[in-house]
């Protein structure tokens, strides 16, 4: 069953953010939907590596991707990121998952308890689930997809995504 490919992107600089997105299209396909940018202030995690002051914009793709895809986006994700660093320092930071009728599935590097290994090095994450009219979150939940604006924009994917879906 198909998805609909999801990127969150975190930037302090706008031109690495434009960069990051040309060479999304590239590979994926026109952009459906683009969230507004806000400010990421939830943890100062990547603050010695890309700033203090950080922005971060969802946006989601036309064309639906098979799910077994998803570590080699992230891989892609990866080498994007270090192919527009600066003296070492990424300038983007790329989180793709995906958006099914029941849940948002995020790609990562990083290993834990609730996450299953893919391929090459990716886990996926189950990283919030769909109710009707809502966003339901887990312990794990990042905080920047707790706010309304997060669930607002992958409600409207997933409504987009239904209205293209065929059992």
């Amino acid at each position: 069953m198909k998805a609909k490919l999801f990127a969150a992107i975190m930037y302090s600089d706008e031109e690495a953010y434009k960069r990051a997105v040309e060479e999304l299209v590239k590979k994926f396909g026109a952009i459906d939907c683009e969230g507004e940018p806000f400010a990421f202030d939830f943890t100062d995690y990547y603050a010695e590596e890309m700033g203090q002051k950080l922005f971060k914009k969802f946006l989601s793709f036309r064309e639906l991707i098979n799910r077994e895809e998803l570590a080699d986006i992230k891989v892609f994700a990866n080498e994007l990121e270090k192919k527009l660093s600066k003296e070492g320092k990424r300038q983007v930071n790329i989180d793709p998952g995906y958006v099914t009728a029941h849940n948002l599935i995020l790609a990562t590097r990083k290993e834990s308890q609730h996450r299953i290994y893919l391929r090459s090095s990716v886990f996926a994450e189950v990283t919030l689930a769909f109710k009707k009219k809502g966003c339901i979150f887990f312990d794990w939940t990042y905080p920047d997809y707790r706010t309304k604006l997060a669930c607002d924009f992958l409600l409207k994917v997933r409504k987009e995504l239904l209205s293209r879906w065929k059992p």
